[in-house]
């Protein structure tokens, strides 16, 4: 199971959210991989508790090696086994980040490498869940992962804002799903940051469901406990598995996973 993590807008809880069920889907004893394809490394300092240094043992060596050639004029086998870390944390792993992602970029937009994360996951198969962290812009990488996974998860935090935002991905999505990939679909809309006795928010949400737009019953309330367990570098499960919030992940995972049933 492929999910990505995508919203063009920051600060709605991507790694947080990618990290969180990443980690519940470990701990129920599925093998677990999350790909953290953010510059800015969140989900990678989330899991291992450091940015990793070496760009050899990151995403961006699997991507700078889809730009070399063999003697042959042929592309090296550019696998990611060798990125796969693994975490403190049983049956969970992870692939990295590098801030050499981003001068890669324009040479591999260049040279039309946009398939290469799929054909890698299709050929990894040891992994029963597989997570996609992206940047929170509509680039070269958040859409290698929305061609390469199944399932979009949605991270809507409730303003004015937000929900413009949406749908212009929603668009975004659509002509993904039409141009390169007509297996994705969106999974979720994930309501963050839920404040339920606010009108504003409620209003937001009832909108987007009046409007047919698929918005999860299960709604993550703020908590100063998502920073803590960053802090840690612990997701809630394991920093706080009785907390509010890490009863609501487990009923957001749940609530995932029957929509496949």
């Amino acid at each position: 199971m492929r999910r990505v993590i995508f919203n063009q807008k920051g600060g709605v809880g991507k790694s947080t959210i990618t990290c969180n069920l990443a980690a519940i889907s470990a701990a129920e004893g599925k093998k677990t991989l999350v790909i953290d394809l953010d510059i800015q490394g969140n989900s990678t300092h989330y899991l291992l508790g450091r940015k990793v240094a070496d760009p050899d043992a990151s995403i961006a060596h699997f991507f700078k090696e889809t730009l070399s050639l063999n003697l042959f004029g042929k592309p090296q086998n550019a696998g990611l086994n060798g990125a796969i870390h693994e975490t403190p944390f049983p049956n969970l792993h992870i692939v990295p980040s590098h801030p050499e992602l981003e001068p890669l970029q324009s040479r591999l937009e260049s040279r039309y490498k946009i398939y290469k994360l799929r054909e890698a996951l299709d050929a990894l198969g040891e992994f029963e869940h597989i997570y996609i962290d992206t940047p929170p812009v509509l680039n070269f990488y958040s859409r290698s992962a929305l061609i390469a996974a199944r399932h979009c998860l949605i991270p809507f935090d409730c303003d004015a804002f937000s929900r413009e935002a949406l749908y212009n991905l929603l668009a975004v999505i659509g002509e993904i799903k039409a141009d390169h990939n007509d297996a994705l679909e969106i999974e979720g809309i994930i309501v963050n940051q839920f404040q339920g006795r606010a009108n504003l928010p409620q209003q937001l949400v009832n909108q987007l469901i009046s409007e047919g737009h698929p918005v999860l019953q299960t709604k993550l309330s703020p908590s100063v406990k998502v920073r803590e367990s960053h802090s840690e570098s612990k997701p809630l499960i394991h920093y706080a598995p009785e907390h509010k919030l890490s009863e609501e992940y487990k009923a957001l995972h749940r609530e995932i996973h029957e929509r496949r049933h």
